[in-house]
């Protein structure tokens, strides 16, 4: 095995964490067939309730330290002396939580994969001591990060990174890929289907589900029969079931928790719109989740989502927080007319474009690039 294929990667969480989302998905779809193909890949992350501290999981070595109190410094630690002691070749540090800033003590060199950074948006989701933390910690980033390459899994990701200083001749960009949909997703046109309307991801505050429920309370006079299927879980969801309630909607509408992949794509399946209205994304891979089943998306012209929803042809780009902009784009979608169902073929085509394999290979070749210092 040669040395370049010793990889150590820095995320906070690992794919069986309770909170796990789209960034662990893509770190363990990437770095799982890289590991079938010989390469030594490990994580470390942070613990939780029940998790073991150190377990094999996609072919992953995933060691656990702890709490969040403990994980940074623990991490860091633990990164300086096994890079010193030559047990990785490369780090590849995931940006989309807290930045590591591990270039300023790993002994080898340094890969940052950035799915997207919260900049202000981190207001919305945690409280301001913290947030103010997580902020100043990004306009850090283009400093001690000058000599390092990174890869970006949007085009979004990849303008944010340039605007705060990054050059971008070190960007490179990647998008996520999907599994496909089990056949028993069986595809029909939208007519055919259920007047469902489905969202999908973590139930928190910056992912704003609290505007997809006013828009479709405001639905209900035109499409009585409207159900609505929130798949996920997360903090946001007390607030969001008493929202419910409070706009008459509850009756209709369905929280689903976490499902397994083959549940999620039955479900969007059956809907004839996946609502998307977060405030801020690294790319969109529920958008893509959706498409594959032949379901349009409606979204918020928010970064990471202008990259994965073409607007007027895949779905319909609203702005942030625009109650009647989505209602408007839903409501156009839940007619199921000859133009939605134009949409949801094209959706569908635009879904083929994304595959894990090739999202692969472009980091594998991205952590030879960091590692010969290219």
């Amino acid at each position: 095995m040669s040395a370049s294929h010793r990889v150590l990667v820095l995320n906070e969480r690992d794919l069986r964490h309770p909170k796990a989302g789209g960034a662990e998905t893509h770190v363990f779809e990437i770095m799982s067939r890289l590991a079938g193909k010989g390469w030594q890949i490990s994580l470390f992350a942070s613990g939780f309730r029940g998790a073991a501290p150190r377990e094999i999981v996609d072919g992953i070595e995933v060691r656990r330290f702890g709490s969040l109190a403990r994980y940074y410094p623990s991490a860091a630690l633990a990164c300086a002396r096994e890079t010193r002691a030559r047990r990785f070749d490369v780090v590849v540090e995931c940006l989309n939580k807290v930045p590591f800033f591990s270039p300023l003590y790993s002994a080898a060199p340094v890969l940052a994969l950035c799915h997207h950074l919260f900049g202000e948006t981190a207001f919305r989701q945690v409280a301001w001591p913290i947030a103010a933390a997580v902020w100043s910690a990004e306009r850090m980033i283009p400093w001690f990060y000058r000599r390092q390459r990174f890869l970006a899994i949007s085009e979004s990701s990849r303008d944010d990174l340039s605007r705060r200083g990054v050059p971008a001749g070190r960007i490179e960009v990647s998008h996520c890929g999907i599994r496909r949909p089990a056949p028993s997703a069986a595809l029909t046109r939208l007519g055919e289907r259920p007047c469902a309307v489905s969202y999908v991801g973590r139930l928190e505050p910056y992912k704003r589900v609290d505007v997809l429920l006013r828009a479709a309370a405001g639905l209900v006079p035109r499409f009585p029969d409207l159900e609505l299927l929130l798949i996920g879980r997360g903090s946001d969801l007390g607030r969001l079931e008493l929202l419910a309630k409070d706009f008459g909607i509850a009756s209709r509408t369905r929280f689903v928790g976490f499902v397994t992949d083959e549940e999620r794509d039955a479900l969007l399946a059956r809907s004839r719109v996946c609502v998307c209205p977060s405030e801020k994304e690294g790319w969109g891979l529920t958008v893509i989740e959706a498409n594959a089943v032949g379901t349009p998306v409606v979204a918020s012209d928010a970064p990471g989502l202008r990259d994965s929803v073409r607007s007027g042809d895949t779905g319909f780009l609203v702005p942030v927080g625009d109650v009647e902009g989505f209602a408007d784009a839903i409501g156009k979608l839940l007619l199921a007319d000859d133009a939605a169902e134009r949409m949801a073929c094209a959706a569908l085509a635009w879904s083929q474009r994304f595959d894990w394999d090739r999202a692969s290979d472009e980091m594998a070749a991205a952590i030879d690039a960091a590692r010969a210092g290219s």
